[in-house]
């Protein structure tokens, strides 16, 4: 790694709020907007000789950065490249997800359908597994390729990454995602899938309002928006985190909210839920601590 290289890409303490969808952060010690794999791999250098934590960033909407900032490196990873090969597609961990879930789609090819809904990049879809309309990553994705803890590149076919309901070994490890190959099927009424899925989406879903996705994991019992409806939480808020009057499973920024206002209404909401239906409900989005 050439020093200069480096120090043209890390900058300091670089606000976080503009990169979270929930508009909620401090400031990160240092930062990194990535645009190759090399830019990727300079990065990831610097903070293991640094010694310093790194978490990398895709589109923020799965995230709540704390008040106080990141004290480690922030990588941004704008690398956004896509492939069809077939019915196979190459898509870098940097790529929108939802845009993703559109061209398949339009090109009638099926099984991303579903990820045109969901407002986050491929990373971090296969890193949290992500799903709806039945669906999730780990149906469709054949495998992936990332970086493990010595900076080795490294390829791991789908069956080998641990898919569990919203759960990968990525969220175990600190590997960072380079790309996904999803296997897909043709279908003529792929298009038409995906339209319908985005519409019911954006039909009952607060897609307007800052949020960071859906907060709480669907236990078996009922669905988390559900139970949280039915204890007659929508509205409820602390400071400026409000449980969505839209979707019950969705904390909405509405203006000034701090991480401490959105984990406090977590907790609220979770002690409710256990106190009513006796069911512990688990977080679906990500709380990124300072240190």
């Amino acid at each position: 790694m050439t020093l200069l290289k480096a120090q043209a890409l890390i900058k300091k303490n670089v606000s976080l709020k503009k990169y979270s969808t929930f508009g909620i952060g401090g400031p990160a010690a240092y930062f990194s907007e990535v645009k190759s794999l090399e830019d990727l791999i300079v990065s990831l250098k610097f903070a293991k000789e640094q010694n310093i934590r790194v978490f990398v960033l895709g589109k923020g909407s799965n995230i709540l950065f704390d008040d106080r900032g990141y004290n480690g490196l922030v990588i941004l990873n704008k690398i956004q490249t896509v492939d069809f090969d077939g019915s196979e597609v190459t898509a870098s961990a940097g790529y929108s997800f939802a845009l993703l879930g559109i061209q398949t789609s339009r090109k009638n090819f099926s099984g991303l359908e579903f990820a045109s809904g969901i407002p986050g990049s491929v990373g971090g879809a296969i890193f949290m597994n992500a799903g709806a309309s039945g669906s999730d990553v780990s149906k469709v994705l054949k495998e992936a390729t990332f970086i493990d803890d010595e900076l080795n590149i490294c390829t791991l076919s789908s069956k080998a990454l641990g898919f569990s309901y919203r759960t990968s070994m990525f969220q175990k490890k600190n590997f960072v995602i380079v790309s996904g190959c999803f296997s897909l099927s043709t279908s003529d009424t792929a298009r038409d899938r995906q339209k319908g899925d985005l519409k019911r989406r954006f039909d009952t879903q607060p897609y307007k309002e800052k949020s960071a996705g859906c907060a709480f994991r669907n236990p078996e019992e009922k669905s988390a928006g559900f139970l949280i409806e039915k204890s007659y939480l929508k509205g409820k808020n602390i400071g400026g985190a409000y449980v969505s009057e839209k979707h019950a499973n969705f904390i909405v920024n509405k203006g000034g909210a701090s991480s401490t206002d959105v984990l406090q209404l977590i907790e609220l909401v979770k002690n409710e839920i256990l106190l009513r239906h006796n069911i512990e409900l688990e977080c679906e989005l990500r709380y990124i601590p300072y240190e």
